[in-house]
């Protein structure tokens, strides 16, 4: 029995997020450039698509680019930035064949123009497609994000729109990038690192977290698979006892 048929639909995760690490690392043990591997990271991304896309997963969200990632030499920023262009263009077919809607969370306006175009014109020829919502987190950051919100509730206060004392946790929920969409159930990094990395701090409060070795531009749909029923064999208690969930 592949590990694919051993997973019970009923009990998939309803969102999925992903740290797709490792492509610095696996373009180094070939001899080349840091490049090379986000290139071949690619592939990784179009076989997890495809793959929750088939299961019927609701969504599923990428760390695709930081905003600790302009930081890095402006040679590999800009080669990411013209791959985001080229994966766009060339997989949009792709997105409409599996029925998967494009989204997007981030500070998106410090994207470069051509970027930023392509990007909008997906998501819009997207749009209406009823299957797997594909988030792509770009420019993005929780402490960049959380602050965000905080200065929209705070404007919201100042304009008497709102009530100190009326803030909650929906609140909160509901002026940051992901409003709307459910918090993840599962997240998944690869190549080893046993870390969150400023991604949905606050959206993965009660996430399961799956950590494996392999390098990004390695992880197919097996591997995907196999987190998936790791995360079925977990207790989710939710601040209750395994007691209180068998009773």
């Amino acid at each position: 029995m592949s590990v694919k048929d051993k997973l019970i639909k009923d009990k998939l995760p309803k969102h999925v997020a992903i740290i797709m690490d490792g492509n610095g690392r696996w373009a180094k043990i070939r001899g080349n450039s840091r490049v090379f591997g986000h290139r071949n990271g690619v592939k990784a991304v179009r076989a997890v698509t495809e793959a929750a896309a088939e299961l019927e997963i609701s969504y599923v969200t990428l760390y695709a680019f930081s905003t600790e990632n302009w930081n890095r030499p402006k040679m590999e920023v800009d080669a990411l930035m013209a791959l985001l262009v080229s994966t766009i263009s060339s997989e949009t077919k792709t997105l409409m064949k599996n029925n998967v809607r494009l989204g997007v969370i981030g500070c998106v306006n410090t994207l470069p123009k051509d970027v930023h175009r392509k990007l909008m014109e997906c998501i819009e020829k997207t749009s209406k497609n009823t299957g797997l919502t594909l988030y792509l987190a770009l420019s993005y950051s929780s402490r960049w994000e959380i602050t965000d919100a905080v200065r929209k509730i705070a404007r919201k206060v100042q304009n008497n729109e709102l009530k100190p004392e009326d803030i909650d946790a929906g609140v909160i929920s509901n002026n940051l990038t992901t409003a709307n969409v459910p918090d993840p159930e599962l997240m998944i990094r690869t190549s080893g690192e046993l870390r969150i990395s400023n991604f949905l701090l606050w959206q993965l409060a009660y996430a399961e977290l799956y950590f494996c070795d392999t390098l990004w531009p390695d992880f197919e749909k097996e591997d995907f698979y196999q987190a998936l029923l790791d995360f079925q064999g977990r207790e989710r208690r939710f601040g209750k006892t395994s007691d209180q969930l068998t009773n």
